[in-house]
């Protein structure tokens, strides 16, 4: 069942418009990033309370401790991980209300999301399918766990700080795979791993700021 909120539809194009211009002007310069960001209503996925502020630069409150990511991070770490390269088969560990995913589903044909807090992962199917997305496969499921029966995936991003790369979500990244997740517990900072056939190659990259990634399932 899909959700109206008051005011937004006359708005939400101009304000889209405004935070794409912004997000040029914060440094992201892959085009077909801006342009999924752009073709996902972000107001679908937060709080109906919060609507109004669904496209200010800024993280917001989901509920059960949970946040959705602000929208300079989703473009920085997509755009991370798609330089030089295609996205390919890609798992997105914590879903949250699904917006990270809609973006990535606009991007490549695969996308699977695992969300560990239940009532969540209900909110986020019921989002991806009042904007019709059905591209993306939903689990819940313990996401340094990550999704073996998917397995191997061609890229995977993760959504919430880790105290050290989960080594189940290293064993599925594809040969020439990458990994982009915060690490970190007061100081956190973006991590790529890249899967090599010498190895696995870590970059250390921006300074962040996100939920920890917890194990188990609510």
């Amino acid at each position: 069942m899909s959700r109206v909120v008051s005011g937004i539809g006359m708005t939400s194009q101009r304000t889209r418009t405004r935070m794409i211009d912004r997000l040029r002007e914060e440094g992201i310069l892959d085009e077909q990033v801006l342009a999924a960001i752009a073709a996902v209503p972000r107001h679908v996925f937060v709080e109906e309370a919060l609507a109004s502020r669904a496209y200010e630069d800024s993280a917001l409150p989901l509920g059960y401790s949970q946040t959705i990511s602000q929208p300079y991070i989703v473009a920085r770490m997509i755009e991370l991980l798609r330089e030089g390269r295609k996205l390919g088969k890609t798992l997105e560990i914590g879903a949250g209300s699904g917006y990270q995913a809609a973006v990535l589903a606009q991007l490549t044909d695969e996308v699977y999301a695992i969300e560990r807090i239940e009532p969540l992962l209900a909110r986020a199917k019921l989002n991806l399918r009042a904007i019709q997305q059905f591209r993306v496969r939903l689990k819940h499921a313990d996401g340094q766990l990550g999704l073996p029966e998917a397995a191997p995936f061609d890229t995977i991003i993760v959504a919430a700080a880790a105290n050290r790369v989960p080594h189940a979500l290293l064993q599925q990244l594809a040969l020439g795979g990458r990994m982009l997740l915060p690490l970190g517990t007061g100081e956190q900072f973006l991590l790529m791993v890249e899967r090599r056939a010498e190895g696995y190659v870590e970059t250390r990259l921006d300074s962040v700021r996100f939920v920890p990634l917890l194990s188990g399932l609510e």
